[in-house]
C-alpha cells in the first residue's frame, strides 16, 4: 500500500479534517496513549505535551492507501501501521487510528504524538520517506499487491549492463538468496501477463524458460535454474493461470546458450575496459616514476651544491689558520705551521668522510623510496593480471556453458571470444 507521511503541528484542524462528513464512512479505530477519548481532546493533550519542548510540529500522521481493487483486512492495516511504528521509533507512542470509506475504496490515518513524555523531547524523523518507501514495498510483496513501477529497485540487475566493476562486484559478493527472492516476487507482482512476467525478469539477468515437466523456471547468467513457483512462494496452480502454458519459451539449454551469446558483448566491453586501464595505470606509473626521479636528481644537485658550498667555506677557515709575514716565518721555526698543517690534513679527511655518508644518506633514503613506488606499481598490475585473469575464466565458464549444452536449431556458433591480452 502506499505510505505518506509527514510531521505537522495543527492537531485541531487535523482532527477536523479526520472527521470530515464528506467522506462515506468515519471511524476512529483506535486512541491509544491518551486520556481522553475524543480525537479533538486527544490532539489537545498531544499539543499541551509539546509546550515542553517548544516543538511546532508535534504529530506525525501518516495515510495507508492499500490498491483500489484489493480487499484489505483491518489487520493488515493494524500490522502496517505497527511496521511503520517501529521503523520510524514511535513504538509505545500515543496514536490515532482512523478509517475512511469513500466511494467504493477504504484507506487509513494514522497519527503518533512525537514528544517522548518521559524525555520531554521531540522523536526525530529523519529518512522518514525512504523508510515508508521500503516499509510500503515489503508490504507489496508480502500480499502479492500489483506493485507500482516507482517501487522498483533501480540499481542495475541485468549483468549485460554493469561495469566492470560492477561484475566483478556481484561475483565477490555472489548471489543473496533473499535478494532473489524479492527480485522474483518483484516481477511477478507488476507482471499480468508471461510476457511482461518475461521482461521483467529479463530487467534482472534472467530467461523465462521451459522446465524439464513443461513448467516454469528461469535461468540466470550461471546456468542456474529457479522454479517459478518456488522462488515467486505461489502455487504451480496459480503459476499456470497468470501465464498460462511453456510453449514458445525457452528450454534450460536453449536458455543457457540465449546468456552466452547475450553477454559475449559485454565481456568484448569489459575487455576493453580492461585495456583502457591497462594503458591509463602505464601512463600513470611512467609518469609516478618519472616525477620520482626528477625530484631525486633535483635533491642530489642540491646536496652536492650544499656540500661543495660548505667544503670551500670549511677549506677557507683551515687556510685562515696560517699566520702570514713575520708571524708565519716564526710559526715555521717554532714548528706550529706543520701542526697546523697536519690538524687541517686530519679535519679535510673527516669532512670528507661526512660528506661521504650524508651523501648516502640521501642515496639510501632514495632508493627506498623507489622501491617502495616499485612494489606498489607491482601491487596495482598484479591486481590488474588478476582481475584480467578472472575475466578470462569467466569467459571460459561461459563457452563451456554454451559448447555442453545440446544443440539447437540456431545459426552457427561464434566461438570468438573476447581478447584479455593488453
Amino acid at each position: 500500500m502506499i505510505l505518506v507521511g509527514n510531521s505537522r503541528g495543527g492537531g485541531q484542524e487535523l482532527a477536523r479534517h479526520l472527521l470530515k462528513e464528506e467522506n462515506d464512512h468515519v471511524e476512529v479505530h483506535e486512541l491509544r496513549g491518551f486520556a481522553s477519548s475524543d480525537l479533538h481532546a486527544a490532539f489537545k493533550e498531544a499539543h499541551a505535551m509539546s509546550q515542553a519542548t517548544k516543538a511546532k510540529k508535534y504529530l506525525f500522521s501518516l495515510s495507508l492507501n492499500p490498491p483500489e481493487n484489493e480487499q484489505v483486512r483491518t489487520e493488515a492495516f493494524e500490522s502496517a501501521i505497527a511496521c511503520v511504528e517501529k521503523e520510524l521509533g514511535l513504538t509505545g507512542q500515543p496514536r490515532a487510528i482512523v478509517f475512511h470509506e469513500k466511494e467504493g475504496r477504504r484507506h487509513c490515518h494514522a497519527v503518533w504524538s512525537r514528544v517522548d513524555g518521559e524525555a520531554l523531547k521531540v522523536i526525530p524523523m529523519d529518512f522518514h520517506k525512504k523508510k515508508l518507501q521500503a516499509v510500503a514495498r515489503e508490504l507489496y510483496l508480502e500480499h502479492g499487491w500489483q506493485m507500482p513501477r516507482g517501487f522498483i529497485r533501480e540499481e542495475p540487475s541485468d549483468p549485460k549492463n554493469f561495469t566492470l566493476e560492477e561484475w566483478q562486484q556481484a561475483k565477490r559478493r555472489g548471489q543473496d538468496a533473499r535478494q532473489m527472492k524479492a527480485v522474483f516476487q518483484e516481477s511477478w507482482a507488476i507482471s499480468d501477463t508471461k510476457a511482461s512476467f518475461s521482461h521483467a525478469l529479463k530487467e534482472h539477468g534472467l530467461i523465462l524458460a521451459r522446465g524439464d515437466r513443461r513448467g516454469f523456471v528461469a535461468v540466470d547468467r550461471h546456468g542456474e535454474p529457479y522454479a517459478i513457483a518456488r522462488w515467486v512462494g505461489v502455487k504451480t496452480k496459480a503459476v499456470r493461470e497468470k501465464l498460462g502454458d511453456a510453449d514458445g519459451l525457452p528450454s534450460i539449454e536453449e536458455a543457457m546458450k540465449l546468456h552466452v551469446n547475450e553477454m559475449k558483448p559485454a565481456f568484448d566491453r569489459w575487455s576493453g575496459e580492461l585495456k583502457g586501464q591497462a594503458a591509463t595505470l602505464k601512463a600513470v606509473q611512467d609518469k609516478q616514476r618519472q616525477a620520482l626521479i626528477t625530484k631525486q636528481r633535483q635533491e642530489r644537485a642540491a646536496l652536492r651544491e650544499k656540500l661543495d658550498q660548505r667544503r670551500i667555506e670549511e677549506a677557507k677557515a683551515r687556510q685562515a689558520r696560517f699566520r702570514k709575514g713575520l708571524r708565519g716565518l716564526w710559526d715555521r721555526l717554532r714548528g706550529e705551521h706543520r701542526s697546523i698543517a697536519k690538524r687541517n690534513e686530519r679535519e679535510t679527511l673527516a669532512c670528507e668522510s661526512r660528506d661521504r655518508e650524508e651523501k648516502d644518506r640521501l642515496v639510501f633514503a632514495q632508493l627506498s623510496d623507489r622501491r617502495a613506488l616499485r612494489d606498489r606499481q607491482r601491487e596495482q598490475i598484479e591486481l590488474l593480471n588478476t582481475r584480467r585473469q578472472s575475466l578470462r575464466d569467466d569467459w571460459k565458464h561461459y563457452r563451456e556453458m554454451r559448447d555442453t549444452a545440446p544443440a539447437r536449431a540456431s545459426p552457427p556458433r561464434n566461438r570468438s571470444g573476447p581478447d584479455f591480452e593488453r
